[in-house]
């Protein structure tokens, strides 16, 4: 079964990289792109492409699902618009994986609701990295040793949201192995607001944003007369594909919500 695959944000490097992946699959097939700039009727017009990408461009995002067949629908936009996009797969009953990070605790929850009510599969992984998965697993199992933690998460200066999907994500999965507390000293205080980062739970999370940056993350273990740290860098964004793939292959088999890739390898 070759499966049918719709891109929205095919013009941004995560999107332009998801459509040669899924020109170049075998298994795959790309029946249509979301754009909403409305460039061109067709890909093969678009200067990022090449001319044999002859795929149709719909601006208008219940046009594509009432226009084409598509078994998954990939959202890599940003989260305003990803959120309606996955909305109406859903409503038109396409099983989606989004890339897209910065959702509200809200959205989240809706997005499962519209998913697991209708039995359609929707996976939302706030990395497709595999490298990136395994050092969020191995900072959960971490914490259960190593209770005092922060996190340093690194991007490119095009990133919109902070902290990034990615670090909320191991904080979450942080939290499950360990008890809630301030960390610092007792009268510690900021002389510059926002010195020591974003207070999740107690533990601290740190976002930088400079050119040249990809995607880039270390969590650091403190203990007595020790530090753990735990890192992972993504250099090219074909870093992201496998998971990618994974995920557009694995979404067909699921009737529930899934958030982060961990859940499916």
């Amino acid at each position: 079964m070759v499966i049918r695959v719709a891109i929205a944000g095919p013009r941004g490097k995560m999107g332009q990289n998801a459509v040669h992946t899924v020109m170049r699959d075998d298994k795959m097939e790309l029946v249509a792109v979301f754009d909403y700039k409305n460039i061109a009727p067709n890909l093969a017009q678009y200067q990022e492409f090449d001319a044999t990408y002859s795929v149709p461009v719909f601006s208008s995002i219940q046009t594509l699902f009432e226009t084409v067949q598509a078994d998954v629908f990939v959202d890599l936009t940003v989260p305003e618009a990803g959120f309606i996009h996955t909305k109406a797969a859903l409503f038109a009953g396409v099983r989606s994986v989004v890339g897209t990070t910065g959702f509200t605790e809200s959205q989240l929850q809706e997005l499962r609701y519209l998913s697991e009510s209708a039995g359609i599969g929707c996976i939302i992984a706030p990395n497709f990295s595999i490298g990136a998965v395994l050092m969020m697993k191995f900072a959960q199992m971490a914490a259960s040793y190593f209770p005092d933690t922060e996190i340093i998460e690194m991007h490119h200066d095009g990133k919109l949201d902070a902290p990034s999907g990615t670090a909320l994500k191991t904080a979450q999965m942080i939290k499950e192995n360990r008890m809630a507390h301030r960390q610092g000293a007792e009268a510690e205080r900021e002389t510059l607001e926002g010195a020591r980062g974003g207070d999740f739970d107690g533990m601290r999370i740190h976002s930088v944003r400079l050119p040249g940056l990809v995607a880039h993350q270390q969590v650091l273990f403190g203990g007595t007369g020790e530090l753990l740290t735990i890192r992972h860098d993504s250099f090219d964004r074909n870093s992201f594909m496998t998971g990618l793939t994974l995920s557009i292959e694995k979404v067909l088999e699921l009737n529930q919500f899934v958030y982060g890739l961990e859940n499916i390898l």
